[in-house]
């Protein structure tokens, strides 16, 4: 991993990347139809980046974006468990706007895979938080990322179908606490 810079950014100093952000996004899903979209993603990553607490952590190296990852707290009132399937734990939709930590995107360069940049993103984004829990969604296809995950202490609870058009069908994981080591 030598090379590369993590920065944390609020919304505000991210701004300037958004174009960077895009056009990583739209090259991790080339194809990924309209849900996968520019114009959807902007929008997503508009609307999240307005929210309290939103943080982003970037890797770069050479001056280039060769990763990103990004999420915020869940608000009390929230619209993030909207198409949960049941069943589920009791209470497990209950939010205070201090309980989950939701991991929006975590992308990474193609030339960077597999060089422990993507664990060192996540690690330095949870590694700042102080929710109780974590929470992302990830697609039950991708068993690469499902493997990961797996190896970095997040569980599966339940499935979830976001409310947009084209959306697809996500697992969705947790890890407790957000910031702990896998096996700690």
């Amino acid at each position: 991993m030598g090379g590369l810079d993590l920065r944390h950014h609020t919304a505000v100093e991210a701004a300037p990347l958004v174009d960077d952000l895009v056009a990583l996004y739209l090259q991790v899903y080339v194809g990924g139809g309209e849900f996968h979209s520019e114009d959807r993603y902007r929008r997503q990553l508009a609307a999240h980046m307005s929210r309290d607490g939103w943080s982003l952590v970037t890797a770069m190296a050479g001056g280039r974006l060769a990763g990103y990852i990004y999420g915020f707290p869940l608000p009390a009132e929230t619209g993030w468990w909207a198409g949960i399937e049941q069943p589920i734990p009791s209470g497990f939709v209950t939010e205070t706007g201090r309980r989950t930590f939701a991991i929006s995107e975590l992308l990474v360069q193609p030339q960077w895979r597999r060089q422990g940049v993507a664990r060192a993103l996540h690690d330095q984004l949870l590694s700042r938080r102080a929710e109780d829990r974590a929470t992302l969604l990830v697609d039950p296809e991708n068993s690469v990322a499902r493997r990961v995950y797996d190896s970095w202490g997040w569980r599966h609870v339940t499935h979830l179908t976001p409310a947009w058009d084209d959306a697809p069908r996500f697992m969705v994981l947790i890890r407790q606490p957000a910031y702990a080591e896998p096996g700690a």
